[in-house]
């Protein structure tokens, strides 16, 4: 997966500075407004193609919502607090943590407010992803089995959901199945209401 990122990335760099003309950005906002549509669509194809999982989450009851809640809580004020010691006003820093590790959708979002933001959503939310990978199995073995769910952030439905599933049990699978619903689906509202402010 990091790979495909880096090749996209780079062709997109490569696209950008070789082949496609300048008038080409006056499309962008469209473009990126129906990938971020089309992002969205894939996220609730996958929570309705998973039905079994709502009635276990029941029997789990409201404490599973407490992890996508900390998550949140943690990764918005830890990047503000990275931000005021890179000397970044608090609504940029805290967007960027909003991401939540879905680094496409984040991105896309922020690029409309700034491409440099939008460059650092990217970068962050990709080394979250990758630091999440590295770190899930050992935070598993010598932490514990729900704090495993954390680096992960939105990630943990998808992509890092295998990793967790393969370090912990089915139940935690299943908690990081629904934090990352729950996370996935506030990204977009928490970046966008936390850079307007």
């Amino acid at each position: 997966m990091s790979f495909k990122i880096i090749l996209a990335v780079a062709a997109g760099v490569g696209a950008g500075y070789f082949i496609l003309p300048s008038e080409v950005l006056q499309y962008t906002d469209y473009i990126l407004d129906i990938g971020l549509c089309l992002l969205l669509f894939f996220v609730g194809i996958d929570i309705g193609k998973n039905k079994d999982v709502f009635n276990k989450i029941r029997r789990i009851g409201f404490r599973v919502l407490l992890v996508p809640a900390m998550i949140i809580v943690g990764s918005i004020f830890g990047s503000i607090l990275a931000g005021f010691l890179l000397g970044m006003p608090a609504n940029e820093a805290g967007a960027v943590g909003a991401g939540l590790g879905w680094y496409s959708l984040s991105s896309m979002m922020l690029a409309t407010y700034s491409s440099k933001l939008s460059a650092l959503a990217f970068i962050s939310n990709v080394t979250r992803e990758i630091i999440a990978l590295l770190t899930i199995p050992f935070i598993a073995k010598y932490i514990g089995d729900i704090e495993s769910i954390a680096p992960a952030g939105a990630t943990s439905m998808d992509t890092s959901l295998p990793l967790i599933a393969k370090s912990t049990n089915p139940q935690t699978a299943i908690i990081a199945f629904v934090s990352g619903v729950i996370l996935s689906t506030s990204v977009p509202i928490l970046v966008s209401a936390i850079i307007r402010i």
